[in-house]
């Protein structure tokens, strides 16, 4: 690799001729600018410098390598070049938070004092929706915008809760509930209970400590944490997290330069994770309006002609590189790079669910990508009695081979109990876990894993179920899953915090 020298790097300082200096080594940014995520802007006004410090208060280490083709890294620097005061651009500040800009705002539009909001404290916290509460007043509107939006009018995104609410109990009464086991095996791998939390990209949006936190959280509650690809934290860092004896999954999407995901999940399986969950519902990423929108905003009056696409929000520019051209061809090529057990992450029918156990897969995540893909696309626990009855109709046998797994909406251990009496091995969450984290950190995402094992505690005794393999169809009413008819009252607490979408001209 050759060396550059800086003053050669600074020769290059325009547009269309954009070189930055990344962590020791220079790029070629003249055409990655015009598709950055953050605009252009942030790239070209500083073109011509070390923007190391930028780069590394977001970005994992190895995120270049995903995004960039490796003729873009033109060589290594000449350190003894390299001037700190002058060549090199400092941090910057972060964004303020939703909350003090809604309060500043409202400052600027009255003139009674505005009393500043204080965050409460995290004992106060009694349920999932106190978290989102939370959150939704801390983190900024970039953060905010990716997490909680959902494709289009987001009607998946609400049904993927609320489906939960058409399932009704029948309780059994006059069991022995004094003990409670809530303990579960999923993937031959205990778990405290039978929940994970799923992989979900760039978790340095909610807090500082990102994936790393999100892995000691884990550890510490006895669950099992899925690696997300698209993460804030470099694959070394989060596998070097991990506690002694504790279990790491590890999901995939597979890159159309195929030797990077060989070489992506061969590190993966050197490092220990256990288990691959492919993502095969992101062909294309879903038009998720509320990044859109926050995207364009923030940058619309900085772009000044250039020829950039600010309508595709952050959730697409990370992920370019996904291969659309993805089929059930390439599950035999999976299966042949690896050892690990292959789970399908987004299959939407019973069908697709029969395909991957025939393929030779060892389970599937029924989901919607958390209403973020197609809208009014089903919920995965309206799925799962089709899933499950699929499989029966093609091997009786399949629960010795094969598990099913269901995310999206589960806010409650009630959502849990019902996900289970319906077939489900386990179910996983992500905006909970992201929501937690974003208002407390790791004690806040250890904190809702509590509060789900009291919630799923009494349920199991109510229900009278003293262990996990007590919990049966027979527990519980699901006739009208399948109608999207309105189960009950409006439900206050999400409908209180969930926040709807805005035209532009509301903006």
């Amino acid at each position: 690799m050759r060396k550059i020298t800086m003053q050669e790097v600074e020769q290059h300082n325009t547009p269309e001729d954009c070189w930055v200096v990344i962590n020791g080594k220079v790029y070629d940014l003249s055409i990655f600018q015009k598709g950055h995520p953050g605009g252009s802007t942030i790239i070209t006004e500083n073109a011509g410098k070390d923007v190391s410090n930028l780069f590394n208060a977001v970005h994992p280490k190895d995120i270049v390598q995903k995004l960039l083709s490796p003729e873009a890294c033109l060589g290594a620097l000449d350190e003894t070049t390299l001037d700190p005061e002058k060549h090199v651009v400092a941090a910057e500040e972060k964004a303020p938070s939703r909350g003090l800009q809604q309060a500043t705002a409202s400052a600027a539009t009255t003139d009674q004092q505005v009393q500043p909001w204080e965050k409460p404290p995290i004992d106060a916290m009694l349920n999932f929706f106190d978290f989102e509460s939370v959150a939704a007043r801390t983190m900024t509107e970039e953060g905010w915008g990716y997490y909680s939006s959902g494709a289009d009018d987001e009607i998946t995104l609400r049904e993927n809760h609320t489906a939960f609410q058409r399932i009704w109990f029948k309780p059994r009464i006059l069991v022995n509930v004094k003990d409670i086991d809530m303990t579960t095996s999923i993937l031959g791998v205990r778990s405290s209970l039978p929940l994970y939390f799923s992989a979900t990209a760039l978790a340095k949006l909610a807090h500082d400590d990102g994936e790393l936190a999100i892995s000691r959280a884990a550890a510490n509650t006895g669950v099992i944490y899925m690696l997300p690809t698209l993460s804030s934290y470099t694959l070394d860092e989060m596998l070097e997290a991990r506690e002694p004896d504790q279990v790491q999954f590890a999901q995939l999407y597979v890159n159309a330069k195929r030797e990077r995901t060989e070489e992506y999940v061969q590190r993966l399986e050197s490092g220990g994770a256990k288990a691959l969950f492919v993502t095969v519902d992101a062909p294309q990423l879903g038009r998720r309006e509320k990044d859109m929108r926050n995207k364009f905003t923030k940058n619309a009056d900085v772009q000044k002609g250039d020829e950039v696409n600010r309508s595709e929000g952050v959730a697409r520019a990370i992920s370019e590189f996904i291969d659309p051209s993805l089929c059930w061809d390439d599950i035999t090529w999976l299966k042949s790079i690896t050892k690990l057990p292959i789970i399908l992450k987004g299959v939407g029918c019973g069908l697709d669910t029969v395909m991957a156990y025939q393929m030779g897969c060892a389970g599937v995540v029924l989901s919607n990508h958390g209403g973020r893909q197609l809208d009014t696309a089903r919920s995965g626990i309206e799925i799962l009695p089709e899933a499950n009855d699929a499989l029966a109709k093609h091997d009786s046998n399949w629960r010795s081979t094969f598990e099913v797994y269901v995310d999206g909406g589960i806010r409650r251990g009630s959502d849990i109990f019902k996900a289970l009496a319906l077939g489900a091995t386990a179910v996983g969450i992500g905006r909970p876990v992201l929501y937690s984290l974003a208002s407390y950190g790791q004690p806040g995402v250890e904190k809702l894993c509590s509060l789900f094992k009291d919630e799923l505690s009494m349920v199991m005794r109510l229900m009278g179920t003293p262990a996990i393999a007590d919990i049966s169809e027979d527990h519980v009413l699901y006739n009208n899953l399948m109608t999207h008819i309105p189960a009950q009252a409006r439900d206050h607490l999400q409908l209180d915090i969930y926040e709807p979408l805005r035209p532009a001209a509301k903006i």
